[in-house]
């Protein structure tokens, strides 16, 4: 499964930006979907992650984006967006998106990340 992540980019403080993750190809399920971000030396974290559930996603944001971030499905079968609004310096880095998946009904679920789009916030 390789995930193809695009909508990184520059943008001033207080503009907004989309990411867009996809996994092609057929997968049996998916667990969970979400963004994670690298500042310049520092770890990586979790951003906002979806949960898909029988009645409905279950979403989750970092305490710093929250209100400002939403997560969504995207247009295909497994995908997602990340709605960037407000933003500000402190949210620049590198987004990783990131599937928990189980590819077939009888392998194991694992971890999959996508190649990382930057996002730089600056005047």
């Amino acid at each position: 499964v390789q995930l193809q992540a695009s909508g990184g980019g520059l943008v001033q403080p207080g503009g907004s930006l989309t990411l867009s993750c996809g996994a092609p190809g057929k997968i049996f399920s998916v667990n969970e979907m979400g963004w994670y971000r690298q500042a310049p030396g520092k770890q990586r974290d979790s951003v906002a992650t979806i949960k898909p559930w029988n009645y409905g996603d279950e979403k989750m944001y970092a305490a710093s984006v929250q209100g400002r971030f939403t997560i969504s499905r995207g247009a295909g079968e497994n995908s997602i967006q990340l709605h960037m609004n407000n933003l500000t310096s402190e949210d620049t880095g590198v987004y990783y998106c990131y599937f928990e998946l189980w590819e077939t009904d009888s392998g194991p679920k694992r971890p999959y990340w996508g190649q990382g789009t930057q996002v730089t916030v600056s005047s």
